[in-house]
């Protein structure tokens, strides 16, 4: 896929609404915060599609792994991707790739196939993020699996269905939106 100014520009937006997202954030016991980054995460894979929300995904990783504050609590660094949260942070590019994949098959489809096929492709990657999360974190803290997941996923599956229900309905309408007035193409 070429890429032109529209689509660096979109993907540079998607890549300051995770940003901003991550600062909305409540810490939790367990030391992984709740955060509104998987929400804009899947959104953009949504909206963007596969490519471009993953390459936003990415690029908001790079830009906190060289110290750019744009983790939760305006942190950034190398270490803080490699630490107890970074399983999820580093599942990023993947969540959007999921949201993308199915978002971008519903294209042409009728209204509740295109909202079945997003919110698979929101479920799957929801999935990607708990397990990479769950398991950088089982390591990193020295816990065993079943902790990690009391830790860092239970707390987090009703909010994320929230999330996600969101991300989708937000999602398919504004992707219809742009690719009707011609500022996303396929």
């Amino acid at each position: 896929m070429k890429f032109n100014i529209r689509d660096i520009c979109l993907i540079s937006v998607f890549t300051a609404i995770i940003a901003v997202c991550a600062q909305i954030y409540v810490p939790m016991l367990a030391g992984v915060p709740f955060t509104m980054q998987t929400f804009a995460v899947s959104l953009a894979g949504v909206i963007l599609g596969a490519k471009r929300g993953t390459l936003s995904a990415l690029v908001y990783i790079i830009l906190g792994m060289i110290g750019i504050p744009v983790f939760n609590g305006f942190t950034g660094g190398f270490a803080f991707v490699f630490g107890r949260t970074g399983g999820f942070i580093l599942s990023f590019p993947v969540m959007a790739l999921c949201a993308g994949i199915f978002s971008d098959m519903g294209l042409n489809k009728k209204l509740p196939v295109k909202y079945l096929l997003t919110a698979a492709g929101l479920v799957f990657g929801t999935a990607i993020n708990y397990i990479s999360g769950l398991l950088m974190f089982s390591v990193i803290m020295s816990r065993n699996l079943h902790t990690a997941f009391i830790a860092c996923v239970m707390p987090f599956i009703l909010p994320d269905i929230i999330k996600m229900i969101l991300a989708g309905i937000i999602g398919v309408s504004v992707r219809k939106i742009l690719t009707k007035n011609r500022i996303l193409t396929q």
